[in-house]
């Protein structure tokens, strides 16, 4: 029984005048409620209780130990007072990591929206394509796009990500349009040198049937906005994710390309660093972001101002 323990023992024996009873009421046998004040008188140098077969009673000293005791058991539910309470509100200091393109575009108005509903919370919002350390960085989220390993992080599934073929109708014009996955041989490929398998597009069929097609082309980025841009440009065909592509195939700057096939969609997971001690900042903040990727989640996304 550590001190504070001992502090409860001490006040519940002076308020029911026996050691059965307090010790029944910690869950606890009187013998090591007996034996723990006795340790407590020791180590003070003071007789506490007077023992009669009446019952026991402070003595004077014991009367403003008593006092003492139970100041610093009101500051003591005080404290787990404000620590539940903290633990009930978002509030504090949250930092999040998430890819640049995914962050800027779809995570910062979604974060901000989640912010005007909780006033007291601070976020950092890193922005980064590199693999981030959540401990080593002090990173309370990180939201990633692929299918996570194994690990001692805790994680939920979000929702996905899903590709879309593109390009203006100017190059389609020129150029004609794809009519199966092996087309795009014959084409200019503006290749995002990240996920997708670079330089191979894999593609599958509305009745399972898969195709992975080699492809090459002038424009190379591990860049989305830059992938985006030179797709605007009509520099030829581009890979890229719904949400990236959506205002602009909206615009009809892009036209969506093999749509009878589906390029390899991303899982979306929250990762965070314990499964088992979720603060309720980040449990809650969680919960908002499922809210956020259901259906056809890119087309409810803010109008860029540009891209």
């Amino acid at each position: 029984m550590d001190r504070v323990q001992g502090i409860s023992l001490f006040i519940r024996v002076v308020e029911t005048g026996s050691f059965s009873k307090a010790a029944e009421d910690l869950g606890i046998t009187q013998p090591t409620a007996t034996k723990f004040v006795a340790s407590m008188e020791k180590r003070l140098g003071a007789l506490l209780l007077h023992r009669s077969t009446r019952g026991v009673t402070p003595t004077e000293i014991g009367k403003i130990y008593y006092e003492k005791c139970k100041l610093i058991a009101r500051e003591i539910e005080e404290a787990d007072d404000i620590a539940s309470l903290m633990q009930s509100k978002v509030r504090g200091k949250l930092t999040i990591s998430s890819s640049v393109a995914f962050g800027r575009r779809v995570l910062t108005p979604s974060i901000l929206e989640f912010m005007s509903q909780h006033p007291e919370l601070e976020v950092n919002l890193n922005m980064d394509d590199r693999y981030i350390n959540l401990v080593e960085q002090g990173v309370d989220l990180a939201i990633r796009m692929r299918r996570l390993p194994d690990s001692s992080l805790g994680s939920r599934f979000l929702g996905t990500n899903p590709w879309v073929l593109v390009a203006t109708p100017q190059y389609l014009n020129d150029h004609s349009v794809p009519q199966a996955p092996e087309d795009i041989q014959r084409h200019r490929a503006l290749i995002y040198s990240t996920v997708q398998a670079d330089h191979r597009w894999n593609f599958t069929g509305k009745s399972g049937q898969s195709e992975s097609i080699e492809v090459k082309g002038p424009f190379t980025s591990n860049n989305l906005s830059s992938i985006l841009s030179a797709a605007r440009a009509g520099m030829g065909l581009a890979a890229l994710p719904s949400y990236v592509a959506h205002q602009s195939i909206k615009d009809g700057i892009l036209k969506p390309i093999l749509e009878d096939w589906s390029l390899p969609s991303q899982e979306i997971h929250a990762v965070f660093s314990s499964p088992k001690h979720v603060p309720t900042k980040v449990g809650r903040c969680i919960d908002w972001l499922q809210g956020q990727f259901k259906g056809e989640w890119w087309k409810g996304l803010p109008a860029a101002k540009s891209e």
